[in-house]
């Protein structure tokens, strides 16, 4: 008979925490309970689970004890403070926020990719930024295909990887600027509706910032290769779901662009749509929602040799976040039969 787990999600009400609850009852993980944590500012709220309305508990660190698996999607301060105790209680934690990312002993890992890291694990397992998850799907076949050398990422965000308050503000943005009122909001450092701001996270001494150099750590970190050059920029732009990439590869060995389509195609966790002269290449607003990253565009990069340039669509919190998360689970769970 197969076994049922006790399962947590740390940070429930959050965009991502929602989305994990939703994922893992789409996905029918075999979870015997489902225990929805989060502080005590949601505390009376409940989360949806399969056809159950489960109340939310608040956070505290004896409630991990007989759980199996803990999912992280809170902040980076939550996961500093519980989830070391909860893999000491015997809970495997699965954290989405960047707390332990670069970590040494931590794995970091997108199934696709690197899911032999998974039974490496000492308690706790991390889940790359959305974006570099996204990174990592379209450059790990490429890279065992012909080793990259160097990419240069310009990654188009949007909003919803700063949780619900960044949704609601720019809703309020919009509805302000359709009636003639000045857009306010302390989300964003600028206007966010009908516009784009080139900065995510703060500036650093390079002039890169936080979320630029994390972006590059980490698919590097997954795609266990130091020596890949990456040089990436990230835009927020006003939309609610989907990030969308350009990028520019550099690889050892040449591949043509029907050589690439068709690594891509084969590839779990990516779908290609490349068809440029129907209109067929992906878009945010078909992507929302969907399970895979969609790549399209592929060509040969005329600015350097053994050069490729494709754009990629990933839905951020589902794909990104969710889905990964919980495919990080599914591995575990079948190592552990």
């Amino acid at each position: 008979m197969a076994k049922h787990y006790r399962i947590a999600v740390v940070g429930a009400t959050t965009t991502a925490g929602k989305e994990i609850v939703t994922v893992l009852g789409e996905r029918d993980f075999p979870a015997a309970e489902l225990i929805p944590l989060a502080t005590q500012g949601s505390l009376g709220s409940t989360v949806q689970y399969r056809d159950e309305e489960i109340p939310v508990q608040t956070i505290k660190k004896t409630l991990f004890q007989g759980v199996d698996i803990a999912f992280f999607a809170s902040t980076e301060k939550i996961s500093k403070e519980y989830a070391p105790g909860a893999a000491k209680q015997g809970c495997t934690v699965i954290d989405t926020t960047p707390c332990f990312r670069m970590d040494e002993g931590v794995p970091l890992v997108v199934p696709e990719i690197n899911a032999h890291r998974i039974s490496g694990n000492k308690g706790i397992i991390a889940s790359p930024c959305p974006a570099a998850v996204q990174a990592a799907l379209v450059l790990g076949p490429i890279h065992r295909a012909a080793v990259v050398l160097k990419v240069v990422l310009s990654t188009y965000q949007a909003v919803s990887d700063m949780g619900d308050t960044a949704l609601e503000a720019l809703t309020e943005q919009i509805a302000d600027l359709f009636n003639f009122r000045e857009t306010r909001s302390s989300v964003f450092p600028h206007q966010m509706a009908f516009n784009v701001i080139p900065q995510v996270g703060p500036f650093l001494d390079n002039a890169y910032t936080s979320d630029e150099m994390r972006i590059a750590e980490e698919t590097k970190k997954v795609l266990e290769s130091s020596a890949v050059r990456i040089s990436a920029t990230m835009v927020l732009v006003p939309m609610y779901y989907c990030h969308s990439q350009s990028v520019n590869i550099q690889t050892v060995k040449k591949l043509s662009p029907d050589k690439v389509r068709s690594i891509l195609k084969h590839f779990p966790g990516i779908r290609v749509e490349d068809n440029p002269a129907a209109g067929i290449y992906p878009l945010p607003v078909y992507v929302t929602g969907k399970d895979e990253c969609f790549v399209g565009r592929i060509r040969e990069d005329l600015s350097t040799e053994n050069g490729i340039a494709l754009w990629s669509v990933s839905d951020n919190i589902r794909k990104g976040t969710a889905i990964n998360a919980v495919r990080i689970a599914e591995h575990l769970i079948s190592i552990n039969r």
